[in-house]
């Protein structure tokens, strides 16, 4: 069993910046692949960014250029920087995490973006 908790999340004006921080219950050296999830109202949950257990990183092209996941194994902890946010990054974001083939998800953080 894994726990996620996310944080970091909340309003920022277009352009500005935040850092979202996912803490597993587990070493997340355990975990097979580690991810940040998107979901905006009336639409579906998308990917945003994944890292491997090798630290091996991918991102989607809509925020591969001023999006960066990053991890921290002594603090068990995923990172999503954002930088340069638009109105449209408005969704709540959700940390999950791959491990023996279950998937786990955290309670999500809420990320708005002023115009």
């Amino acid at each position: 069993q894994v726990q996620l908790v996310e944080s970091g999340g909340g309003l920022v004006q277009a352009g500005g910046s935040l850092r979202l921080s996912c803490v597993a219950s587990v070493n997340i050296r355990s975990i097979n692949l580690m991810g940040w999830y998107r979901q905006a109202p009336g639409k579906e949950r998308e990917l945003v960014a994944t890292i491997t257990v090798g630290g091996i990183t991918n991102l989607v092209d809509s925020v591969k250029d001023r999006f960066t996941i990053s991890r921290d194994t002594l603090k068990n902890t995923v990172y999503l920087q954002m930088n340069s946010l638009k109105p449209e990054d408005t969704a709540n974001y959700y940390c999950a995490a791959d491990q023996w083939n279950r998937r786990y998800w955290g309670q999500g953080t809420q990320v708005t973006v002023s115009s």
